[in-house]
C-alpha cells in the first residue's frame, strides 16, 4: 500500500498534493481552488499569446501594404529634379531616364501584386509642383489672384474627382446575377403578355416587342477564377482578383480598375489634370521667360540657369510637360475607344486573337462586335 502511494502517476492522471505522503503540508491546500487558478492562468496565457501573434501579423501586413518602394518616391523625386536643375545636359539625361525607370519598375512589379508606388508618386508630384508654384513663382508678381485661384481650383477638383474614381469600378457580385434573373423573368412575362395582346389586336407594333428580346439575348458567362456569373463585356482583373463590369483596364496610377462605375469620373480626372497642368506650365514659362513665345520658351529660355530657383522651376515645367503629354495621349485613346464603343481590354483581346482592325494610325482597334454600325444594323 505504501508503494502504491509513492507510485509516480501516469502522464494523463491528475495529481494532488494531498495524495502524496511526502508533502507535509498536503492537508492544508485546497486542490479545487488550485486547479481552477491554474486553468485560469493557462487560459490567460493562451489568450495573450494569440493576441501577440495577431498583433505581429497585423504589423507585417501593414508593412507590406506601405511598401518599402514608397520611400524612393518621396525622397528621390526632389533630389533628381534638383540634380537635373544644375545643368541642361543633366536635365536632359535625368528627364529622359525617368520614364525608363518607371517602366522598369512597372515591368518588374506588374505580376506580383497591387502597388501604391505610382499613386503615391502622382500625388506627391502634384503637391510638390504646387508647392514650388506658391513659393517660387507667385512671389515674382507675374501671376494674378484670379490665375492663382484657377490653378488651386483645378488641383482641388482633380483630387475630388480622383477620390470619386477610387470608390470602385463596379465589381461583379452574386447578387447582381440574382437581380438580373428576376428582371429576365419580368421581361419574359411582359413579352408573353405583349404577344397575347398583339394576337388579340393587330395594332401592336413589332418594335415594342423587340426591345425585351434584346435584353433576354444577353448571355452571361461563368468566370473560371471567381466562379460567379458575370454579365457581357465584364472581365477578370488579375491584379485586383475580382471581376469588373465592363472592364476597361487596370490603371496603375490610381491603383484601381477602370470599369462601368468609375469610367466617367476617370475621364473627368484625366481632363481636369491635363488642363490644369497645361495652364500651370504656361504660367511658369511666362513668368520665367517673359520675352519668349510659349512654345519656344520650353526649349530655349536664356538666363534660366543663372539661379537655382529658376532652374528648378524650369526643370519642373519640363517634368510636368512629360507627365501631361503622357496623360493627354491616354485621354485621346480613351475618347477614341468610346467613339468606337470598345474597351481597352476588348481591343487587346482582339489584337491577340487577330480579330480586330487598327484604325487611326493604331490609336484605336475596331473589334466590330460592339461597333455602332453593327448595333444599328
Amino acid at each position: 500500500m505504501q508503494w502504491q502511494k509513492l507510485k509516480p502517476p501516469e502522464p494523463d492522471d491528475p495529481i494532488c498534493c494531498c495524495e502524496c505522503d511526502l508533502y507535509q503540508y498536503g492537508c492544508c491546500c485546497d486542490c479545487e481552488d488550485l486547479d481552477e487558478a491554474f486553468n485560469r492562468y493557462e487560459g490567460v496565457k493562451k489568450w495573450v499569446n494569440k493576441l501577440i501573434i495577431k498583433d505581429l501579423l497585423y504589423l507585417v501586413a501593414m508593412a507590406e501594404n506601405l511598401e518599402i518602394s514608397l520611400i524612393p518616391a518621396l525622397l528621390m523625386l526632389p533630389l533628381l529634379l534638383k540634380v537635373a536643375a544644375l545643368h541642361y545636359l543633366l536635365g536632359i539625361t535625368v528627364l529622359t531616364a525617368l520614364p525608363g525607370l518607371l517602366w522598369y519598375y512597372y515591368a518588374t512589379h506588374r505580376k506580383k501584386r497591387r502597388t501604391l508606388f505610382f499613386l503615391t508618386l502622382a500625388l506627391y508630384s502634384l503637391a510638390y509642383m504646387y508647392y514650388l508654384f506658391i513659393t517660387e513663382i507667385l512671389p515674382r508678381g507675374d501671376v494674378s489672384q484670379l490665375q492663382m485661384c484657377t490653378v488651386t481650383s483645378g488641383m482641388i477638383f482633380t483630387i475630388v474627382s480622383l477620390i470619386h474614381t477610387k470608390k470602385g469600378p463596379g465589381f461583379v457580385t452574386a447578387a447582381l446575377h440574382n437581380s438580373h434573373s428576376q428582371e429576365d423573368k419580368k421581361e419574359s412575362t411582359q413579352v408573353n403578355n405583349g404577344s397575347l395582346q398583339s394576337a388579340a389586336s393587330p395594332s401592336g407594333t413589332p418594335a415594342e416587342l423587340q426591345t425585351p428580346k434584346e435584353g433576354l439575348g444577353a448571355k452571361w458567362s461563368r468566370c473560371p477564377l471567381c466562379k460567379i456569373m458575370r454579365p457581357p463585356r465584364a472581365g477578370h482583373c488579375r491584379t485586383c482578383g475580382s471581376c469588373v463590369q465592363r472592364l476597361d483596364h487596370h490603371c496603375i496610377w490610381i491603383n484601381s480598375c477602370v470599369g462601368q462605375a468609375n469610367h466617367r469620373s476617370f475621364l473627368l480626372t484625366l481632363s481636369v489634370f491635363v488642363l490644369t497642368s497645361l495652364y500651370g506650365i504656361s504660367l511658369v514659362l511666362c513668368s520665367l521667360c517673359p520675352h519668349q513665345y510659349l512654345m519656344t520658351a520650353l526649349f530655349y529660355c536664356p538666363g534660366v540657369y543663372t539661379q537655382s530657383s529658376t532652374a528648378l522651376c524650369f526643370t519642373c515645367a519640363w517634368y510636368s510637360s512629360i507627365v501631361a503629354g503622357g496623360l493627354l495621349y491616354l485621354l485621346v485613346a480613351q475618347v477614341l475607344n468610346i467613339s468606337f464603343n470598345v474597351t481597352e481590354r476588348e481591343a487587346q483581346l482582339a489584337l491577340r486573337n487577330k480579330t480586330g482592325q487598327s484604325r487611326l494610325w493604331g490609336l484605336v482597334v475596331d473589334t466590330g462586335e460592339y461597333s455602332p454600325r453593327n448595333l444599328l444594323g
